[in-house]
């Protein structure tokens, strides 16, 4: 913190007191912003982990608990992207062509908790590393070197579920949605400064349908579509910002381990 004592001799010494508050804004300003980046990189690790550690803890486990895990096909249609950039490319507002890249390192991937209170409804939490490009051309004509969020998208959702037992002679269909967040990793890049950090982008929502189909009494497989849909309210480095609704579509394969 900055000395009072310390301020009164400065301004003692003809130091102009509004020059001194302006030190004393920006020290604490560039703080808040270390704590944003990492505090967004904390949040997106600590509720990928509640996924996991709930199933061994903090809730009962029951012979209707379910951990999931898929990956598949994701991609996302254009977007409208606006913001500014004060360092760059100044005010902009454009429209994105997305590409997904799911097998590209890091892939698209996804973890899922569901408790199943009866044989018909349910409750979980939904965690999906969803991933975008801007395409070569959007970057050319925008005057970027990068606009992405390959680390993730990362979004979060609380949702609710519908299933079908053995509707389909083994086959159980299901739906869900839900709520959550996106806690986006930003990178974006336009020569005059690099913005490359985790942040909370905003809420999200989720949408799924599928039908699972049993090995045994504990594993099953299934397959899905899930669509999801995140409003992103962004920072950039030097004090712009970035403005995009994100759309994301996926067909998925993944295993159910049930406890």
């Amino acid at each position: 913190m900055l000395n009072v004592g310390v301020l009164f001799n400065r301004c003692s010494d003809n130091t102009s007191l509004t020059n001194l508050i302006e030190v004393w804004r920006f020290k604490h300003i560039s703080i808040l912003e270390q704590f944003r980046a990492v505090a967004g990189a904390a949040l997106m690790r600590a509720l990928l982990g509640i996924i996991i550690l709930m199933a061994v803890s903090g809730a009962p486990v029951t012979a209707q608990t379910e951990l999931s895990f898929y990956g598949g096909f994701q991609t996302a249609p254009h977007s409208r992207v606006s913001g500014d950039d004060p360092g760059g490319i100044g005010a902009f507002d454009f429209v994105a062509a997305w590409e997904g890249r799911s097998f590209t390192l890091p892939p698209y991937y996804g973890v899922r908790l569901t408790w199943w209170q009866s044989a018909t409804l349910g409750w979980g939490l939904d965690f999906s590393h969803d991933k975008i490009y801007a395409s070569d051309a959007t970057l050319v004509d925008n005057g970027l070197s990068i606009l992405e969020f390959t680390d993730g998208l990362n979004i979060l959702t609380l949702n609710a579920y519908r299933r079908w037992p053995n509707l389909v002679r083994v086959f159980t269909p299901y739906v869900g949605a839900g709520l959550g967040v996106s806690i986006p990793h930003v990178e974006f890049d336009s020569g005059a400064g690099k913005t490359f950090e985790y942040q909370l982008g905003g809420p999200a929502v989720a949408v799924i349908a599928g039908a699972s189909y049993p090995l045994n009494d504990r594993w099953s497989v299934f397959g899905e579509y899930k669509a999801t849909f995140s409003v992103n309210r962004l920072e950039l480095v030097g004090g712009g910002t970035l403005n995009t609704n994100i759309i994301t579509n996926s067909f998925n394969l993944g295993a159910s381990l049930g406890f």
